[in-house]
């Protein structure tokens, strides 16, 4: 897709159900969810350039790219849709994107724990200094030396296989897709916000904000704000931390499915 060697990987059968994880996360975090879900849907997981398996992006993230990257995924395996996308956390924004530039193909639209930003800044870090932060922090060994234990301070009762995450965060092309992504935030989050002033999604969509509150009132009021602006359904996920897929596979299971 665009050039670049995508790993996806394909579970179950019936009507198509997307998971695009958060920033600098891996296919096989979504791993408690798929039992729930392959009964009923197939199930498709994809890591974004940078993340997972996936080689290296050949340019800058924007909103359209990722809406349009989940559609090229869909493409690749014949599976036309219309699809359920379920975005966690950053990838809420391309699961947003997607139902608005590709309405035809967007059954449902689930956005877990997502990112919010109702005034988007651009990041103090920007893409060229974010390459060369990656340069030399690759240069000094440090995702072979820190990149599991940095994921361990992230995970809490990481139920991935060790061997898998040895495998994706000893790399230094994930510690780069991370910090690409993370620079390109600001503006990824300002496109999304102009989409939504000239693309409607599509009438009728469902929509769920699936929220991890964790005792935030702030976070949320913006979640549930959120949810007004798309006149979307609000659940929280209780208990449960950002990491709802981990924490509540079943809440994110029945919103994946319409329950």
């Amino acid at each position: 897709m665009g050039g670049v060697p995508h790993h996806v990987v394909v579970d179950g059968s019936g009507p198509v159900c997307v998971l695009s994880a958060g920033l600098g996360m891996s296919w096989f975090d979504w791993a408690p969810v798929v039992p729930l879900l392959a009964p009923y849907r197939t199930v498709v997981r994809f890591d974004r350039p940078g993340h997972g398996l996936s080689a290296p992006a050949a340019g800058p993230s924007t909103a359209a790219g990722e809406a349009d990257r989940i559609a090229a995924v869909l493409d690749a395996l014949h599976l036309p849709g219309p699809a359920t996308v379920v975005g966690h956390s950053l990838a809420g924004f391309h699961a947003e994107a997607f139902a608005r530039l590709h309405p035809a193909r967007t059954a449902a639209l689930v956005l877990v724990d997502s990112s919010v930003e109702e005034r988007p800044r651009a990041s103090r870090t920007g893409p060229a200094r974010a390459r060369l932060l990656g340069a030399v922090l690759s240069a000094l060994g440090v995702p072979a030396a820190l990149g599991p234990a940095v994921r361990a301070l992230s995970v809490r009762h990481d139920p991935a296989p060790p061997d898998l995450v040895r495998r994706v965060y000893r790399t230094s092309r994930v510690l780069r897709g991370t910090l690409d992504e993370n620079a390109r935030y600001g503006a990824v989050a300002a496109e999304l916000l102009a989409l939504r002033e000239r693309v409607p999604l599509p009438p009728g969509l469902p929509v769920t904000v699936l929220a991890a509150p964790a005792g935030s009132a702030r976070w949320e009021r913006r979640q549930r704000a959120l949810a007004r602006r798309l006149g979307a359904r609000y659940e929280a996920a209780e208990p449960s931390g950002h990491l709802v897929m981990l924490d509540r596979p079943d809440a994110v299971a029945r919103a994946a499915l319409g329950g």
